[in-house]
């Protein structure tokens, strides 16, 4: 049985969260020790990007959802910042939606979810 290949920008996309979850708790880590204020909101942040990338390698369709929700929320977020912040986020939101949810991986996630639920029954 041939196993079906994720796509290469979903690959790529899920180690950048991985990345981004890994470097980002160890960077905020000593403010969490030291109890400052929106440390551990800052850290769950940095796991749900982490847990967004093991399990879009994984092809959890759910996890397209929250990599997608977790840049929303820093759209969000830029949009007390500068306006170059702000349209830098919204760029990447967009960027990171395209490659969730184009032809390829739509696709590639959809056979995954057929196949897990096939197996349910």
């Amino acid at each position: 049985m041939r196993r079906e290949r994720r796509p290469l920008s979903v690959t790529i996309l899920a180690w950048v969260y991985i990345a981004v979850g890994v470097i980002g708790f160890g960077y905020h880590a000593p403010e969490l020790l030291k109890l400052e204020p929106d440390a551990f909101a800052i850290e769950l942040t940095e796991l749900l990007a982490l847990a967004a990338g093991v399990f879009l390698l994984r092809g959890e369709n759910w996890a397209r959802w929250l990599t997608l929700a977790w840049i929303a929320f820093h759209v969000a977020l830029s949009a007390f910042h500068t306006i170059r912040e702000f349209a830098v986020h919204c760029v990447l939101a967009a960027a990171i939606g395209w490659v969730l949810f184009g032809v390829a991986a739509r696709e590639w996630f959809g056979r995954r979810e057929a196949k897990s639920q096939a197996g349910t029954e």
